[in-house]
């Protein structure tokens, strides 16, 4: 049985990560997509927006497990994706983070445009492109901060390093 790290390494590798690149975009996906996702549920939403939900729920999570198993170090009790390809793992959710969230502001900027029409003070009905622009923008950040880390693990991959910090 491997040797446990006493707390001043474990205190100095949560440090590290949260000070890397890495560490500070995943914390800035999950409060973007935690906006996003928050933006839509409480509101009232249909059709195409399912989508943009399904994807800002799940790469939350997916974000969320990532980033606290590499902020506590635990990468390695991942079957087949941990250890020497965390790295991989890591670049591979990023990607299809990227790719899905791509469609995801497509239909919100939709969605908006679509009910542009009620942004009018004399409107009395149920309005909601002011929620639709909300969430336009947090679904544009979410893919801008997805594309920043699929360059970062694209440069560190190539640079021949395994590890994500």
């Amino acid at each position: 049985m491997a040797p446990q790290p006493s707390q001043s390494q474990v205190r100095n590798n949560i440090l590290k990560f949260l000070k890397s690149f890495l560490g500070l975009i995943r914390i800035l996906q999950i409060v973007f997509g935690a906006g996003l996702w928050v933006t839509i549920a409480a509101n009232k939403y249909e059709g195409s927006i399912h989508f943009v939900l399904f994807v800002a729920v799940l790469f939350w999570l997916l974000t969320l497990a990532l980033f606290f198993l590499t902020l506590l170090d635990k990468q390695d009790l991942v079957p087949l994706l941990g250890g020497e390809r965390w790295l991989s793992t890591n670049l591979a959710h990023d990607v299809a983070a990227a790719v899905l969230y791509l469609p995801a502001v497509g239909v919100m900027i939709y969605k908006t445009d679509r009910n542009s029409y009620c942004n009018l003070d004399l409107y009395k009905h149920l309005c909601l492109y002011k929620v639709y622009l909300t969430a336009a923008v947090f679904a544009c950040l979410c893919c801008l901060a997805y594309l920043a880390s699929v360059i970062y693990g694209a440069c560190r991959k190539c640079r021949g390093e395994q590890t994500v910090i």
